[in-house]
């Protein structure tokens, strides 16, 4: 059942990939995966369209963009609709899955989850690229919210070599503001657990249902598994600080604030001068507090002269994906031209 059936309807494409740059990930999840490609209507394989890929936020992956919803729109209904009002040039969207067992995707390298940055470079991309004649040097972009934003803006800066246009929709940043009230909130459920992140584990992953907290606590243990992975730890987790006083362990809350996009847009910055465009959006009273970092990005990108959009718009961080309406047109335009 579609929203809007009568609207002209593109295609999506269900392929498997088995992927080599995840084996002997650090999860022991699986290395062969769905993905999912959109095609706009009429779309034949000889016309060389550029190439968007999603990268779905915490608890998301691909083919839940791609799934039918009973309220609002999926992506790809979506992207028909964009399509028909003539707000969006033609492109193929690609929807990889990169769901952990821990929950979610940073879309980087770590040795505590794999290779996630390279699998979307130099596998998935190569391959929706091949498969569907799209995409090349300078029409290729990504885009994604909360973690998925975070993915996209990490990219930017590591990869603007690689991608040709980025939008971050509320991202992962300002660690500080983000991550470290989520650590107290993570405490407080752990010492249920005797502060045992695999007892909290098993637990988490055989009850009917978790609290808001307990999704919480799982989220920010599994940041850990990104930004500073311990392999003789349960599934690469370790916390940043004491858990009896959430005493942040400086070594420990080093490594995660180096990976906070507006840590690294002090030496990394001036990459995003290589894109054709970089949008940066949030809601103005996000509940992460990501607003606070994403205004610590966007100053810092000024000051450096580097040319993006920023948009803060009257709204928090859940049910968000109508700003594709506002970022996906800017992107295909971009990539089009």
């Amino acid at each position: 059942m579609r929203r809007n059936h009568r609207l002209p309807q593109g295609t999506v494409h269900r392929l498997m990939h088995d992927s080599k740059v995840l084996v002997g990930n650090g999860l022991d999840d699986p290395t062969r995966r769905e993905l999912h490609v959109w095609t706009p209507p009429g779309w034949t394989k000889d016309r060389k369209l550029p190439l968007l890929v999603d990268m779905p936020g915490f608890a998301g992956t691909g083919p839940i963009h791609t799934a039918w919803k009973p309220v609002g729109e999926n992506v790809p209904e979506r992207l028909d609709r964009l399509t028909a009002e003539g707000a969006l040039p033609p492109v193929v969207v690609a929807f990889p899955d990169c769901a952990t067992i821990i929950g979610g995707n940073q879309y980087l390298n770590s040795a505590g989850t794999g290779r996630y940055a390279d699998y979307l470079i130099r596998e998935i991309v190569p391959f929706v690229e091949r498969e569907f004649n799209c995409g090349g040097t300078g029409r290729r972009g990504c885009f994604g919210k909360s973690s998925g934003g975070y993915g996209a803006i990490y990219h930017g800066l590591h990869h603007a070599d690689f991608w040709a246009a980025i939008a971050c929709n509320s991202g992962d940043m300002g660690f500080d503001a983000l991550h470290i009230p989520e650590f107290y909130v993570a405490l407080d459920v752990l010492q249920r657990f005797d502060w045992s992140i695999e007892k909290f584990f098993r637990n988490f992953e055989v009850k009917n249902k978790p609290t808001v907290n307990d999704r919480h606590c799982r989220m920010f243990l599994a940041m850990g598994a990104y930004y500073d992975p311990d392999p003789s730890s349960f599934r690469n987790m370790r916390l940043p600080g004491d858990p009896y006083t959430a005493e942040l362990i400086p070594e420990r809350w080093d490594n995660w604030m180096r990976h906070d996009p507006v840590v690294m847009a002090d030496a990394k910055g001036p990459e995003l001068k290589k894109l054709k465009t970089v949008w940066l959006d949030c809601g103005d009273h996000d509940q992460f507090r990501i607003h606070y970092g994403m205004r610590r990005l966007h100053r810092k990108l000024e000051k450096m002269g580097v040319t993006h959009a920023y948009e803060e718009f009257d709204d928090d961080h859940t049910d968000v994906d109508y700003r594709m309406d506002r970022f996906l047109p800017v992107l295909a335009k971009a990539l089009s031209a």
